[in-house]
């Protein structure tokens, strides 16, 4: 209606012929330019956006956007230049989420336009992104803050803000371990999705990699059981290099890197599917945490059945003597000519079920400490930081291999079985009781010490090279 465009014309202008602004800029300015040159340049800007939380490769678009003498700097004349030019598309953006039009963006505005825009959320997680951004603590984002908090992210419409908060916010839970990330159709249609299972999967890789060592020995103590007993972490590693050398140490190592990439594949393209499937059936609708760690199990269990056979492999491989094996191909030829097809499944059920204990406690005690966190220590932030969230990554898988480590074992035991020669081939009920008789209950946690050395290096390694690779890539804010 005509009153309501001259309301809005209005309170724009109100906002554009802000009295102090100049006196703003000049002070944000003085703020930047570090070496009081009158200038800023690249390092400088990046510097004043780290300062403040925000991404640093930022300061390029910036620079390229501003610098209209193509000089590599810029002088407050392009600065005020830039920030005038953004403060118009933050209002615009500001106002699109103002259904009401009181100057205040609430918990029920904010989850309503990402309702518009296909992203469906919860009132908790709206109210968490609105924290982020709420300084005065009412629960409601007036223009000023709106303004101030996206000053120096160079988004131009409110599509790239709900991909921000996306991957910032809401479904940062650390679910890449048990349940794929969820990816918009634009997403898709751009390749982001593609970018973002590249940098996955090249972290687990060099994780996988960097520790290694460990879990050859795990293996091997989990597999030799009571012949192990005088053998302890660094007597094993000692007795593997004098066997075969230093590079005996990753033996295994390079099956267990190939099978990311499918893995990670097949796990998400079934997630979306199973997705798609439990959407139906209820009529459409977002999908809840418990119905998403369903469809992740199933995604785990459908990508596990079809890469099973390598996981078969890894585990010979890993068990193998010198000049055993000549490579991957030479093992599954063996296996296959003395033992058959069916030994390539060797394990497969108690690995399947160890997916359920292992991805649920793993998720949930994630979500726990991360929420208890945020409600005792961060009222004021929607982001815990990166220490806090591998702390809780770390305490999670810990957590969910305890509960699924006794399933770990009898299945590597069982993929192992053909190594022990003359030994009959026990099923799990089987296996369950000769551990529980010869070696009682801590036999079922045999190697477990190596698996939990492993896993804060691992999660770092992980966290840190995705980043970097999400960087190359181009993927996230």
């Amino acid at each position: 209606s005509f009153r309501f465009w001259q309301r809005f014309m209005l309170s724009y202008i109100g906002a554009c012929q802000e009295p102090n602004r100049e006196r703003r800029y000049a002070k944000l300015f003085e703020q930047l330019d570090l070496n009081k040159d009158g200038r800023i340049d690249i390092n400088e800007l990046k510097t004043g956006l780290a300062d403040r939380g925000l991404h640093r490769g930022e300061a390029e678009e910036i620079v390229l956007k501003s610098d209209m003498n193509s000089d590599g700097m810029l002088d407050f004349h392009e600065f005020s230049q830039y920030l005038q030019a953004h403060e118009k598309r933050l209002w615009l953006m500001f106002h699109s989420l103002d259904h009401n039009n009181d100057g205040q963006i609430d918990v029920g505005e904010v989850q309503h336009s990402l309702h518009k825009l296909g992203v469906t959320v919860t009132m908790e997680q709206a109210s968490r992104i609105l924290q982020s951004m709420d300084r005065d603590g009412t629960m409601t984002i007036d223009w000023n803050e709106w303004r101030d908090h996206f000053l120096f992210n160079p988004f131009h419409n409110m599509e790239e803000i709900v991909h921000y908060w996306k991957h910032s916010h809401m479904f940062d839970i650390g679910e890449h371990l048990t349940v794929p990330d969820e990816f918009s159709e634009q997403e898709r249609r751009s390749g982001l999705m593609w970018r973002q299972l590249v940098a996955g999967a090249m972290a687990g890789a060099v994780s996988r990699t960097g520790t290694a060592p460990l879990d050859r020995i795990k293996v091997f103590l989990q597999v030799h059981g009571t012949a192990s007993r005088g053998i302890h972490l660094w007597s094993g590693l000692r007795g593997m290099v004098e066997e075969g050398g230093i590079f005996s140490l990753w033996r295994g190592n390079g099956i267990n890197v190939l099978k990311i990439a499918p893995e990670s594949a097949i796990k998400f393209m079934s997630y979306e599917q199973i997705k798609w499937l439990i959407r139906d059936s209820k009529e459409g609708g977002s999908l809840k945490v418990q119905e998403r760690f369903i469809a992740g199990s199933l995604a785990g269990a459908t990508s596990q059945t079809i890469i099973y056979p390598m996981e078969v492999l890894k585990t010979r491989l890993t068990l193998r003597k010198t000049g055993q094996y000549s490579g991957m191909a030479d093992c599954a030829r063996q296996i296959l000519k003395t033992e058959g097809v069916r030994a390539f499944y060797r394990g497969y059920l108690p690995n399947t079920l160890g997916i359920i204990p292992y991805a649920g406690i793993d998720l949930a005690v994630y979500e726990t400490l991360k929420n208890a966190w945020l409600q005792r220590y961060c009222v004021d932030s929607a982001d815990p930081g990166v220490l806090v969230l591998l702390g809780c990554g770390t305490i999670s898988s810990t957590c969910g291999q305890l509960a699924s480590y006794p399933l770990a074992l009898i299945r590597t035991r069982m993929q192992a079985q053909a190594i022990s020669e003359g030994k009959p081939k026990l099923t799990i009920v089987g296996q369950f009781k000769h551990i529980i008789s010869h070696e009682g209950v801590p036999g079922l946690y045999r190697g477990i010490t190596p698996n939990f050395l492993k896993v804060i290096p691992a999660v770092s390694i992980s966290y840190v090279v995705y980043e970097q690779m999400k960087k190359v890539l181009g993927v996230g804010y």
